[in-house]
């Protein structure tokens, strides 16, 4: 089978495409073919060594699938061989077969094409759990989204027009910010024409966002915050922008504020049952229409380190995947 190996650390264009034997599936893993193959950050860091995860090389990046069961391992029993799933799988999705611990599929409805689930785990997964657990956001509350035509960005604005929130929408340009008023949002602060504070001051009517949702981190935390509302909760999602901000601790003091972190990666491990059934709650919504993951662009898989460089150079709006 064809697969994008990474030999050697470093950025993407050191990555080769690969023919390799098939893979086999272990006790609890199941084998499938990939359809679809979402592009994350994480797998711009994890091939340059810079991500908490580090595998022996070579392997195969891509961390979030979706196929169908060609076969499965010995224990297996909760999925079948010819069922369409997603699956979340840390490594070895950009390659024409995966390997997936049978724990981290998840049936898919025929309504949900295979493109639009393999987008949703971590953009999706991530977001409900900043938004529903750790925000408890509730209708009518006005959540401001950073960097908002990102992967998770825009899965924000979705998910918080679903809640019921005032969605304020904070991007580079007009072009992004009309694809995350499409998403949900209701008013839109484009930051690389008006100052941040201003636009949030402007948006909120002086009262300032309830929750903040930000997944960029570097200069534009701080002005954020400051203008958080009473009892505000500032989420911390991760530093797409590489710099990783420091707040003076008079803010939460002053404001009664909470920043908030937001590691879903560790959630899925420490609270498996929770996540398993935030999952399927997603589901429904995107089965029904709901809810609705942005897919941008597709590449194939011998463009994957295309994909990547797009992605770390933020010319993509919402997700983009590897089709194999």
């Amino acid at each position: 089978m064809r697969a994008i190996r990474c030999v050697e650390w470093g950025g993407p264009e050191k990555l080769r495409l690969e023919d390799i034997p098939a893979p086999k599936p272990g006790p609890g893993e199941v084998r499938l073919r990939v359809h679809a193959a979402s592009v994350n950050f994480p797998d711009y860091l994890i091939i340059q060594r810079k991500y908490q995860i580090r595998p022996e090389l070579p392997f195969t990046p891509g961390v979030e699938v979706a196929g169908v069961v060609l076969e499965t391992g010995a224990g297996v029993s909760r999925i079948r061989r010819g069922e369409r799933v997603a699956a979340h799988i840390g490594t070895g999705g950009f390659a024409e077969e995966a390997i997936a611990p049978e724990a981290a599929c998840f049936a898919l409805p025929d309504t949900i094409e295979d493109q639009v689930a393999a987008s949703f785990l971590l953009t999706y997964g991530t977001t409900w759990h900043a938004l529903a657990d750790r925000a408890a956001l509730t209708p009518g509350e006005r959540l401001l989204v950073l960097g908002a035509a990102g992967g998770v960005g825009l899965a924000a604005c979705d998910i918080g027009r679903h809640l019921g929130a005032q969605v304020i929408a904070a991007a580079s340009s007009p072009e992004k910010l009309a694809i995350c008023r499409a998403q949900g949002a209701r008013e839109t602060i484009d930051y690389s024409r008006e100052d941040l504070r201003a636009g949030i001051t402007r948006a909120t009517g002086g009262a300032g966002p309830d929750v903040i949702y930000d997944p960029v981190g570097g200069d534009f935390a701080e002005p954020a915050f400051r203008s958080i509302a009473w009892r505000g909760r500032y989420l911390v999602i991760g530093f797409a922008g590489g710099a990783i901000p420091a707040l003076p601790l008079n803010l939460p003091l002053l404001k009664g504020a909470s920043v908030v972190g937001v590691f879903w990666g560790d959630h899925v491990r420490r609270e498996p049952e929770r996540h398993r059934a935030d999952t399927q709650s997603l589901l429904a919504a995107i089965a029904s229409g709901a809810l609705k993951p942005l897919v941008s662009h597709r590449y194939t898989l011998a463009e994957t380190p295309q994909a990547l460089f797009d992605m770390a150079a933020r010319k993509v709006l919402g997700k983009i995947v590897i089709v194999p």
